[in-house]
């Protein structure tokens, strides 16, 4: 499971929590202009923007979990077992599989509306990368550094894309209904809440905090995207970038998940692998990992947009302990 998120704070700053019980050995890939990227059913497009984020590079190839390219366009897939339905390659259709489309969205468009217009004759084919690598059920939330955000599901129904107005992505179930959801926490505040229940009858405010009493705190995907709305639409807009940064991933690490309380079979337990987010206007990679909750960076340069060669950077995945005495 996984949560994304767009942070608004002068800059725009998109990632996302990968929770999972196993790691991929991903690490932080830059894709440069002229790496040819390869397509099973439609042709190579050999110059494009460049890209970052996370991703496993397999037979040379980069399989991204998440990314944002140069012109400010970052995109997430998220785990959608059981809606998620791809589709035998159809005539007339840019037939794109779905280990295929951060690449070919990120590639060629520089924000949500050209994302929006080039998927419109899109067609996420069934066809896996490998018999090692089959297909993950994903759906996938699209945002760029207008603050514009939409997700795209593809379901037995066909290509879905939904505007995003919370700018907030989990897992199940489709868009509509994670967002209708909201609906059952409007009254949901900040501050104490008013009486509603018994009006004209002093009741003991024994906390602070009351406003947020109905607020979710599963691990759920209905509970996190909940939770995660509510912490991103009040959190603060800091005055420089670490400020950003940092209120950034506490709305990230608001819905991260610990090691022992998902557990997804016998003694095997779900935890947040990493967060990371991007600067959409410069070009930083910020990321966590559980095992270092330190943040690391990794900035895209002119130099790195050059060339045809992919660019690796492990995970910076040991603690690191500031002793002051």
């Amino acid at each position: 499971m996984c949560t994304s998120i767009l942070y608004t704070a002068g800059d725009h700053y998109f990632g996302r929590n990968l929770d999972l019980e196993v790691s991929f050995g991903q690490e932080i890939v830059i894709t440069p202009r002229d790496f040819p990227l390869p397509f099973r059913k439609i042709s190579t497009i050999n110059h494009h923007y460049a890209m970052t984020g996370m991703a496993l590079v397999q037979d040379g190839y980069p399989l991204y979990f998440d990314g944002a390219n140069e012109k400010g366009l970052g995109m997430a897939g998220l785990n959608f077992d059981g809606p998620a339905h791809y589709f035998p390659v159809e005539d007339g259709k840019k037939n794109v599989t779905p280990f295929e489309f951060i690449p070919y969205i990120l590639g060629q468009c520089q924000d949500v509306a050209e994302a929006k217009e080039l998927m419109k004759d899109l067609n996420l084919v069934d066809i896996s990368f490998s018999d090692k690598f089959p297909l993950s059920p994903l759906h996938w939330l699209v945002a760029d550094k207008t603050g514009a955000a939409i997700v795209v599901e593809s379901t037995k129904s066909g290509l879905h894309v939904y505007d995003d107005p919370v700018k907030v992505l989990t897992n199940n179930p489709e868009f509509p209904a994670q967002f209708a959801k909201l609906a059952d926490y409007a009254a949901v505040q900040p501050g104490i809440a008013e009486n509603t229940l018994a009006p004209g009858v002093k009741l003991n405010s024994y906390s602070r905090g009351q406003g947020t009493a109905a607020l979710p705190g599963g691990v759920d995907s209905s509970s996190r995207f909940v939770k995660v709305a509510f912490t991103l639409a009040h959190a603060p807009q800091g005055d420089n970038e670490v400020e950003n940064v940092t209120n950034y991933f506490h709305c990230l690490h608001s819905v991260e998940q610990q090691k022992g309380v998902d557990e997804v079979a016998k003694d095997t337990y779900e935890y947040t692998i990493y967060s990371d987010g991007m600067n959409l206007t410069t070009g930083t990679f910020y990321y966590t990992t559980y095992n270092n909750n330190q943040i690391n960076a990794v900035k895209m340069g002119e130099a790195d947009r050059q060339g045809k060669e992919l660019l690796t950077f492990p995970l910076a995945d040991k603690q690191t302990i500031n002793f002051q005495h």
